[in-house]
Protein backbone atom coordinates (compact mmCIF):
# COMPACT_ATOMS: atom_id res chain seq x y z
CA UNK A 1 0.00 0.00 0.00
CA UNK A 2 1.30 3.73 -0.88
CA UNK A 3 -0.13 6.66 1.03
CA UNK A 4 1.30 9.88 -1.23
CA UNK A 5 0.79 13.24 0.04
CA UNK A 6 -2.10 12.79 2.02
CA UNK A 7 -3.89 15.90 4.07
CA UNK A 8 -6.92 15.78 5.78
CA UNK A 9 -8.89 19.62 6.45
CA UNK A 10 -12.06 19.77 8.77
CA UNK A 11 -13.86 22.83 8.16
CA UNK A 12 -10.81 24.54 6.73
CA UNK A 13 -8.39 23.72 9.24
CA UNK A 14 -5.96 20.62 8.09
CA UNK A 15 -4.91 18.14 10.44
CA UNK A 16 -2.75 16.05 8.43
CA UNK A 17 -0.11 17.48 6.67
CA UNK A 18 1.10 15.28 3.24
CA UNK A 19 1.99 12.10 4.98
CA UNK A 20 3.66 9.79 2.65
CA UNK A 21 4.04 5.90 3.62
CA UNK A 22 4.15 2.78 2.45
CA UNK A 23 3.56 -0.97 3.48
CA UNK A 24 5.27 -3.88 2.15
CA UNK A 25 3.53 -7.25 2.16
CA UNK A 26 4.37 -9.35 5.50
CA UNK A 27 5.82 -6.32 6.73
CA UNK A 28 4.73 -4.61 10.48
CA UNK A 29 4.89 -1.12 10.55
CA UNK A 30 4.70 0.96 13.73
CA UNK A 31 2.98 4.36 14.37
CA UNK A 32 3.64 6.16 17.33
CA UNK A 33 3.52 9.43 18.67
CA UNK A 34 0.66 11.48 21.43
CA UNK A 35 -2.93 11.45 21.35
CA UNK A 36 -3.78 14.34 18.54
CA UNK A 37 -0.45 13.82 15.72
CA UNK A 38 -3.34 12.12 13.54
CA UNK A 39 -2.45 8.63 13.62
CA UNK A 40 -6.21 7.37 13.38
CA UNK A 41 -6.74 9.76 11.07
CA UNK A 42 -4.54 8.89 8.68
CA UNK A 43 -6.08 5.55 8.16
CA UNK A 44 -9.59 6.75 8.56
CA UNK A 45 -8.67 8.96 5.69
CA UNK A 46 -7.07 6.10 3.62
CA UNK A 47 -10.20 3.54 4.29
CA UNK A 48 -12.76 6.32 3.17
CA UNK A 49 -13.68 6.54 6.95
CA UNK A 50 -13.98 10.46 7.73
CA UNK A 51 -17.29 12.09 7.39
CA UNK A 52 -17.89 13.61 4.44
CA UNK A 53 -17.21 16.63 5.84
CA UNK A 54 -14.19 16.32 5.91
CA UNK A 55 -11.99 17.40 2.75
CA UNK A 56 -9.46 14.48 2.10
CA UNK A 57 -6.52 14.95 -0.96
CA UNK A 58 -3.97 13.08 -2.01
CA UNK A 59 -3.31 9.38 -3.26
CA UNK A 60 -3.69 5.87 -1.38
CA UNK A 61 -2.98 3.21 -3.88
CA UNK A 62 -3.38 -0.59 -3.02
CA UNK A 63 -1.11 -2.27 -6.00
CA UNK A 64 -1.61 0.70 -7.45
CA UNK A 65 -5.31 1.15 -7.40
CA UNK A 66 -6.37 4.39 -5.84
CA UNK A 67 -8.63 4.74 -3.09
CA UNK A 68 -9.08 8.46 -2.88
CA UNK A 69 -12.41 8.83 -4.76
CA UNK A 70 -13.16 5.47 -5.50
CA UNK A 71 -16.69 4.51 -5.30
CA UNK A 72 -18.72 2.83 -2.67
CA UNK A 73 -18.99 -0.26 -3.88
CA UNK A 74 -15.36 -0.65 -4.23
CA UNK A 75 -14.26 0.51 -1.38
CA UNK A 76 -16.68 -2.11 0.52
CA UNK A 77 -14.76 -4.82 -0.92
CA UNK A 78 -11.50 -3.08 0.04
CA UNK A 79 -12.46 -2.55 3.79
CA UNK A 80 -12.52 -5.93 5.82
CA UNK A 81 -11.46 -7.62 2.91
CA UNK A 82 -8.57 -6.50 1.24
CA UNK A 83 -7.44 -4.17 4.51
CA UNK A 84 -9.48 -4.43 7.98
CA UNK A 85 -9.13 -2.04 10.92
CA UNK A 86 -9.18 -2.69 14.38
CA UNK A 87 -10.99 0.00 16.90
CA UNK A 88 -9.47 1.01 20.07
CA UNK A 89 -12.15 0.11 22.14
CA UNK A 90 -14.09 -2.92 21.27
CA UNK A 91 -17.25 -2.33 23.91
CA UNK A 92 -18.13 0.36 21.42
CA UNK A 93 -17.20 -1.75 17.84
CA UNK A 94 -19.52 -4.29 18.67
CA UNK A 95 -22.93 -4.39 18.37
CA UNK A 96 -24.19 -4.63 21.94
CA UNK A 97 -27.81 -6.68 21.14
CA UNK A 98 -26.52 -9.03 18.55
CA UNK A 99 -24.74 -12.60 19.41
CA UNK A 100 -20.75 -12.62 18.76
CA UNK A 101 -20.95 -15.16 16.37
CA UNK A 102 -23.69 -13.32 14.17
CA UNK A 103 -21.47 -10.21 13.63
CA UNK A 104 -18.85 -12.03 12.71
CA UNK A 105 -20.74 -14.25 10.28
CA UNK A 106 -22.02 -10.86 8.37
CA UNK A 107 -18.50 -10.46 7.36
CA UNK A 108 -17.86 -14.29 6.59
CA UNK A 109 -20.80 -13.54 4.01
CA UNK A 110 -20.22 -10.32 2.98
CA UNK A 111 -16.44 -10.81 2.04
CA UNK A 112 -16.37 -14.78 1.42
CA UNK A 113 -19.58 -15.06 0.10
CA UNK A 114 -20.27 -18.17 2.63
CA UNK A 115 -23.72 -19.08 4.36
CA UNK A 116 -25.85 -21.29 6.73
CA UNK A 117 -23.74 -23.80 8.13
CA UNK A 118 -20.70 -23.08 6.34
CA UNK A 119 -20.94 -19.07 7.83
CA UNK A 120 -21.36 -21.15 11.36
CA UNK A 121 -18.14 -23.39 10.85
CA UNK A 122 -16.03 -20.66 9.65
CA UNK A 123 -16.79 -18.67 12.58
CA UNK A 124 -15.99 -21.02 15.12
CA UNK A 125 -12.92 -21.83 13.25
CA UNK A 126 -11.98 -18.37 13.52
CA UNK A 127 -12.77 -18.08 17.15
CA UNK A 128 -10.49 -21.08 17.96
CA UNK A 129 -7.72 -19.69 16.15
CA UNK A 130 -8.08 -16.42 18.34
CA UNK A 131 -7.88 -18.45 21.32
CA UNK A 132 -11.63 -17.55 22.60
CA UNK A 133 -12.16 -20.96 24.85
CA UNK A 134 -15.56 -22.67 24.14
CA UNK A 135 -15.74 -21.56 20.98
CA UNK A 136 -19.03 -23.22 19.88
CA UNK A 137 -21.05 -22.06 22.94
CA UNK A 138 -18.93 -18.06 23.04
CA UNK A 139 -20.59 -17.85 19.09
CA UNK A 140 -24.30 -17.38 20.54
CA UNK A 141 -22.70 -15.04 23.44
CA UNK A 142 -23.51 -11.55 23.76
CA UNK A 143 -20.18 -8.44 23.96
CA UNK A 144 -21.33 -8.13 27.31
CA UNK A 145 -20.87 -11.42 28.51
CA UNK A 146 -17.42 -11.41 27.29
CA UNK A 147 -14.41 -10.21 29.37
CA UNK A 148 -12.34 -7.03 27.43
CA UNK A 149 -9.70 -9.79 26.09
CA UNK A 150 -12.47 -11.73 24.85
CA UNK A 151 -14.02 -8.69 22.71
CA UNK A 152 -10.92 -8.00 21.87
CA UNK A 153 -10.45 -11.16 19.74
CA UNK A 154 -13.52 -11.49 18.95
CA UNK A 155 -12.34 -8.33 17.05
CA UNK A 156 -9.44 -9.86 15.27
CA UNK A 157 -11.65 -13.26 14.33
CA UNK A 158 -13.97 -10.45 12.57
CA UNK A 159 -11.09 -8.89 11.02
CA UNK A 160 -9.62 -11.94 10.03
CA UNK A 161 -13.06 -13.06 8.28
CA UNK A 162 -12.17 -11.62 4.55
CA UNK A 163 -8.21 -12.96 5.15
CA UNK A 164 -7.33 -9.26 4.67
CA UNK A 165 -3.66 -8.64 3.42
CA UNK A 166 -3.18 -5.72 5.67
CA UNK A 167 -4.53 -5.50 9.22
CA UNK A 168 -4.67 -1.99 10.63
CA UNK A 169 -5.07 -2.13 14.56
CA UNK A 170 -5.55 1.04 15.92
CA UNK A 171 -4.62 0.71 20.08
CA UNK A 172 -5.82 -2.80 20.33
CA UNK A 173 -5.04 -3.57 23.16
CA UNK A 174 -5.16 0.16 25.62
CA UNK A 175 -8.17 -1.19 27.74
CA UNK A 176 -6.67 -4.33 28.74
CA UNK A 177 -4.25 -5.15 31.38
CA UNK A 178 -0.65 -6.17 30.82
CA UNK A 179 -1.35 -9.86 30.50
CA UNK A 180 -3.58 -9.63 28.15
CA UNK A 181 -2.00 -7.32 26.29
CA UNK A 182 0.66 -9.97 25.55
CA UNK A 183 -1.78 -12.32 24.81
CA UNK A 184 -3.32 -10.33 22.56
CA UNK A 185 0.67 -9.28 20.79
CA UNK A 186 1.55 -12.67 20.65
CA UNK A 187 -1.84 -13.40 18.88
CA UNK A 188 -1.55 -11.29 16.32
CA UNK A 189 2.41 -11.72 15.75
CA UNK A 190 0.85 -16.17 15.18
CA UNK A 191 -1.73 -14.61 12.83
CA UNK A 192 0.78 -12.83 11.03
CA UNK A 193 3.36 -15.34 10.37
CA UNK A 194 0.63 -18.25 9.44
CA UNK A 195 -1.44 -16.02 7.05
CA UNK A 196 1.47 -13.34 5.61
CA UNK A 197 -0.59 -10.79 6.21
CA UNK A 198 0.54 -7.00 6.78
CA UNK A 199 -0.08 -5.35 9.77
CA UNK A 200 -0.06 -1.76 11.39
CA UNK A 201 0.22 -0.99 14.76
CA UNK A 202 -0.78 2.51 15.74
CA UNK A 203 0.06 2.86 19.30
CA UNK A 204 1.57 5.19 22.30
CA UNK A 205 3.07 2.33 23.47
CA UNK A 206 6.77 2.43 23.12
CA UNK A 207 7.54 -0.90 25.06
CA UNK A 208 4.54 -2.72 22.35
CA UNK A 209 6.41 -1.23 19.39
CA UNK A 210 9.94 -2.40 19.62
CA UNK A 211 8.85 -5.36 20.27
CA UNK A 212 6.24 -6.08 17.36
CA UNK A 213 7.78 -3.87 14.73
CA UNK A 214 10.10 -4.10 11.80
CA UNK A 215 9.85 -0.39 11.22
CA UNK A 216 8.45 2.24 12.50
CA UNK A 217 7.07 5.82 11.67
CA UNK A 218 6.50 8.54 14.47
CA UNK A 219 3.82 11.40 13.69
CA UNK A 220 4.13 14.70 15.69
CA UNK A 221 1.66 17.58 14.79
CA UNK A 222 -0.20 15.69 11.62
CA UNK A 223 3.33 15.13 10.22
CA UNK A 224 6.20 11.89 10.00
CA UNK A 225 9.09 13.61 12.13
CA UNK A 226 10.84 10.66 11.90
CA UNK A 227 11.07 6.81 10.58
CA UNK A 228 13.39 4.25 10.72
CA UNK A 229 13.81 0.43 11.47
CA UNK A 230 12.74 -0.27 14.87
CA UNK A 231 16.61 -1.34 16.05
CA UNK A 232 18.17 1.68 14.36
CA UNK A 233 15.35 4.14 16.20
CA UNK A 234 15.39 2.82 19.78
CA UNK A 235 18.85 2.57 19.38
CA UNK A 236 19.68 6.29 18.44
CA UNK A 237 16.43 8.48 17.78
CA UNK A 238 17.12 11.44 15.52
CA UNK A 239 14.34 13.56 16.02
CA UNK A 240 14.58 15.53 18.84
CA UNK A 241 10.14 14.59 19.92
CA UNK A 242 11.80 10.72 19.65
CA UNK A 243 14.36 11.61 22.10
CA UNK A 244 12.08 13.03 24.52
CA UNK A 245 9.36 10.23 23.70
CA UNK A 246 12.27 7.53 24.92
CA UNK A 247 13.71 9.72 27.40
CA UNK A 248 10.04 9.89 29.59
CA UNK A 249 10.39 6.00 30.02
CA UNK A 250 11.39 4.23 33.01
CA UNK A 251 14.49 2.33 32.56
CA UNK A 252 14.01 -1.37 33.03
CA UNK A 253 17.84 -1.70 34.37
CA UNK A 254 20.38 -0.17 35.91
CA UNK A 255 20.04 3.02 38.52
CA UNK A 256 16.92 4.47 39.12
CA UNK A 257 16.83 7.80 37.67
CA UNK A 258 13.89 10.73 36.80
CA UNK A 259 11.81 10.74 34.30
CA UNK A 260 12.42 13.42 31.94
CA UNK A 261 9.02 15.01 30.39
CA UNK A 262 8.68 16.65 27.60
CA UNK A 263 7.40 20.14 28.78
CA UNK A 264 4.07 21.54 27.06
CA UNK A 265 1.28 20.60 25.30
CA UNK A 266 0.54 19.34 21.55
CA UNK A 267 -0.51 22.33 19.70
CA UNK A 268 -4.16 21.57 18.57
CA UNK A 269 -4.61 22.47 14.74
CA UNK A 270 -5.86 26.05 15.46
CA UNK A 271 -2.30 26.55 17.21
CA UNK A 272 0.04 25.65 14.86
CA UNK A 273 3.26 27.24 15.40
CA UNK A 274 4.79 28.95 11.99
CA UNK A 275 7.56 26.53 11.61
CA UNK A 276 8.49 23.34 13.41
CA UNK A 277 5.15 21.69 15.44
CA UNK A 278 7.38 20.79 17.65
CA UNK A 279 9.55 23.95 17.98
CA UNK A 280 7.63 25.63 21.03
CA UNK A 281 8.49 22.51 23.39
CA UNK A 282 12.31 21.62 22.26
CA UNK A 283 14.84 21.99 23.94
CA UNK A 284 17.42 22.84 21.33
CA UNK A 285 15.43 24.76 18.95
CA UNK A 286 17.03 27.68 16.70
CA UNK A 287 15.97 30.85 15.32
CA UNK A 288 15.07 28.76 11.81
CA UNK A 289 12.71 26.29 13.57
CA UNK A 290 10.45 29.09 14.63
CA UNK A 291 10.36 30.22 10.57
CA UNK A 292 10.16 27.26 8.60
CA UNK A 293 8.70 23.97 8.27
CA UNK A 294 11.77 21.00 7.76
CA UNK A 295 11.29 18.70 5.62
CA UNK A 296 11.79 14.92 6.33
CA UNK A 297 14.54 14.40 4.76
CA UNK A 298 16.90 10.60 4.41
CA UNK A 299 19.69 10.90 7.05
CA UNK A 300 21.20 7.66 5.99
CA UNK A 301 20.06 4.82 3.86
CA UNK A 302 16.28 4.01 5.79
CA UNK A 303 16.22 6.50 8.27
CA UNK A 304 14.50 10.02 7.78
CA UNK A 305 14.11 12.74 10.20
CA UNK A 306 12.29 16.37 9.81
CA UNK A 307 14.55 18.42 11.63
CA UNK A 308 17.18 21.06 10.58
CA UNK A 309 19.56 20.05 13.16
CA UNK A 310 19.68 16.14 11.55
CA UNK A 311 19.68 17.90 8.10
CA UNK A 312 23.41 19.27 8.72
CA UNK A 313 24.42 15.62 9.04
CA UNK A 314 23.50 14.68 6.05
CA UNK A 315 26.81 14.38 4.25
CA UNK A 316 28.41 12.32 7.43
CA UNK A 317 29.10 9.40 6.98
CA UNK A 318 25.99 7.01 8.30
CA UNK A 319 27.57 5.50 11.17
CA UNK A 320 28.47 9.27 12.11
CA UNK A 321 24.80 10.52 11.30
CA UNK A 322 23.15 7.86 13.61
CA UNK A 323 25.54 7.93 16.32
Amino acid sequence: MEIADLSVAFDGVTVLHGIDLTVARRETLGLVGESGCGKSVTWLAALGLLPRSAGVTGSVRLDGRELIGAPAADLDRVRGGRIAMIFQDPASSLNPVIPIGRQVGEALALHRGLSGGAVRAEARRLFDLVGIPDAARRLHAFPHELSGGQNQRAMIAMALAGQPDLLVADEPTTALDATIQAQILDLMASIRRETGMAIVLISHDLGIISETCERVLVMYGGRIVEAATAEALFAAPLHPYTRGLLAALPPLEGARRRLEPIEGQVPGPLDMPPGCAFAPRCPHRLGVCEASVPRLAEIAPGRLAACVLSESRMTMPAKAATA
